[in-house]
């Protein structure tokens, strides 16, 4: 299984790009940020200095979305990346939460979604899209290599991955979840005619190193408020008792509101609805024999790449601890 790690573009950007190389000492295979321009700072320049300073470990966002820029400026983003530091990028890609409702938009439909996917890997990987003007295509593109992997929950977004992309993101490491989406994912990649074992599977979720569970809950409890965001799209689109796993939509019933003001953040006022139990199933949390068990059963379940959210305050110790005790157990 690879590792991967997760930032948020908070001022100075050295601070990113100092992670970023001590992750790539460490052993991450994968750095990662979130992507939302008005809540933190613009991603693709900071990529450019965390690529600049590392030699092996892949970058991208976690996730983008269709509206933020035109999909043929994301591609071309990623391809100007690849050509400077030698096909090194990932791209992440959904709806759109927080780049979107912080503005007062509604996240984009899943056929954007499906449309921004193809520009984005046919133009970053050299091969022509049709547009009105014709077929158009970046033409200094040279070999270039894009994976593009989605986010999502949703019966109907589960089967856009199964069909479309090169791999799904699972926000959330809830054994019951992964295996209920999974199921979906690649049932849909067999029914399109693909490999569903080609599809690659990342769960990113707050990993917090410690035994101290109450002080980390309380760290990672904002996640169960960023999950739940997606959770009360899918309830309101799907109903309770549905396809839904109840495993999913059950805590969100106290659920008044969100601040995307702290979105994101431990100590996010909008999460005090999320109980300890989802804390302990959405996370990983605890020893590192605690983590190593939790992964080991997500890795059984088809687990490709484990993406540690790193926003707590405990940032250091946690890739310390992975680096030394943790990613060397699945090696």
């Amino acid at each position: 299984m690879d590792f991967g790690v997760t930032f948020q573009t908070d001022p100075p950007q050295r601070r990113v790009v100092e992670l970023t190389q001590r992750a790539e000492r460490l052993g991450f295979g994968y750095a990662w940020t979130f992507d939302s321009h008005i809540l933190w700072q613009e991603p693709y320049v900071i990529y450019a200095q965390m690529l600049a300073a590392t030699e092996r470990i892949k970058v991208g966002p976690f996730v983008t979305n269709p509206a933020t820029r035109d999909p043929t400026v994301t591609a071309s983003l990623f391809a100007t990346l690849n050509e400077g530091f030698g096909n090194r990028t990932i791209c992440g890609i959904g709806r759109g939460d927080s780049a979107r409702r912080v503005l007062g938009k509604p996240p984009t439909t899943l056929a954007q979604t499906e449309e921004a996917m193809h520009v984005i890997k046919e133009l970053a990987e050299g091969r022509a899209i049709e547009t009105p003007a014709g077929e158009v295509r970046i033409p200094w593109v040279v070999d270039g290599k894009l994976d593009v992997w989605m986010a999502g929950y949703g019966p109907k977004a589960l089967a856009l991955v199964g069909r479309k992309a090169d791999g799904f993101i699972l926000q959330l490491a809830d054994p019951v979840i992964l295996r209920w989406t999974v199921d979906h994912v690649r049932a849909a990649a067999a029914d399109a005619g693909r490999d569903p074992s080609e599809i690659a599977i990342c769960v990113a979720a707050p990993a917090y190193l410690g035994d101290d569970l109450a002080h980390a809950r309380d760290q990672c409890r904002w996640f169960g408020g960023m999950v739940g965001n997606h959770v009360a799209d899918l309830v309101k689109r799907y109903g309770e008792g549905g396809d839904i796993p109840v495993a999913l939509t059950d805590y969100i019933r106290a659920r008044e509101g969100y601040d995307y003001a702290h979105h994101g953040r431990a100590g996010n006022p909008s999460t005090d609805f999320v109980p300890d139990e989802i804390v302990d199933r959405f996370c990983v949390l605890g020893t590192v024999d605690d983590h190593v068990a939790k992964l080991r059963e997500l890795e059984s379940l088809g687990v490709d790449q484990f993406n540690v959210y790193l926003m707590h305050d405990a940032q250091e110790a946690t890739l310390d601890g992975y680096g030394a005790e943790i990613i060397p157990a699945f090696r």
